[in-house]
């Protein structure tokens, strides 16, 4: 079923009534950022691995970040639960846990380190438990940015009540050669018109980088925020780019 023939009554999961701060901070108008955390990645290898978590938080919200991405995986991306709860202490921003989360123990974890919400892939997951991990997710007041790569993925993530979906224009984050198609987000953004009301939309990767997909053109799409890393961790003054890049 094409994301093109859903209509506005297409059953989505209303999660009316659970105050997350991480969704409402994508809720305001213009476009968010959400700034993320993280020392290294599979592709590019090494990238700020002296990289301090409480440090990189209050620079992101300093520079004018809606939310804040913490990378936990140790072993691909360097990151750790500490840095999360680092990150919650030095700043006031809602905070996403991005790892590979897939299982209700995954929920009840995110929920002790503080996080204000949590990523799942829609390719990691069995389709018929997306709804249930997010059901549960919200019932101890985390928000869930369900992850997709293809239109077919976005088609199963609203049929499974995903209400903030995530656009990812990278094929496979633990690949170490993976491809960055950097018109993705704007080809997907065509279908968004189809989708049921409401739904948060983010585009991630490949943004703010060179020859990367400008932010201005992320905002004429349609997005609500997109989530940027390398081009913050890597910067020598990553408030002064994130205030770039939200002039841009």
């Amino acid at each position: 079923m094409s994301a093109r023939t859903l209509t506005r009554e297409a059953r989505v999961h209303n999660p009316a009534g659970v105050e997350c701060r991480f969704r409402h901070a994508l809720s305001s108008e213009g476009l968010s950022l959400i700034a993320e955390i993280k020392r290294r990645s599979p592709s590019r290898g090494a990238l700020r691995e002296d990289a301090d978590a409480r440090a990189l938080a209050v620079e992101y919200q300093r520079g004018g970040a809606s939310c804040l991405s913490v990378l936990t995986d140790s072993q691909l991306f360097g990151g750790s639960s500490q840095d999360l709860r680092d990150a919650c202490d030095a700043s006031d921003l809602p905070v996403l846990r991005k790892d590979f989360l897939t299982t209700h123990e995954h929920v009840h974890e995110t929920h002790q380190m503080g996080a204000d919400a949590m990523l799942v892939i829609v390719e990691d997951m069995e389709p018929t438990k997306l709804r249930s991990l997010q059901e549960l997710a919200l019932t101890v007041g985390i928000d869930v940015l369900t992850e997709v790569r293809t239109e077919a993925e976005l088609d199963l993530a609203v049929e499974q009540g995903a209400y903030m979906i995530a656009v990812n224009q990278r094929d496979d984050p633990k690949n170490s050669h993976p491809t960055v198609d950097y018109n993705k987000a704007l080809r997907i953004a065509g279908m968004f018109d189809q989708l049921p009301p409401g739904i948060i939309k983010v585009a991630a990767s490949g943004i703010g980088v060179p020859d990367g997909t400008p932010l201005a053109d992320i905002a004429a799409a349609g997005y609500d925020a997109a989530l940027v890393g390398e081009a913050l961790v890597t910067a020598s003054d990553s408030a002064g780019a994130i205030r770039n890049l939200l002039r841009s």
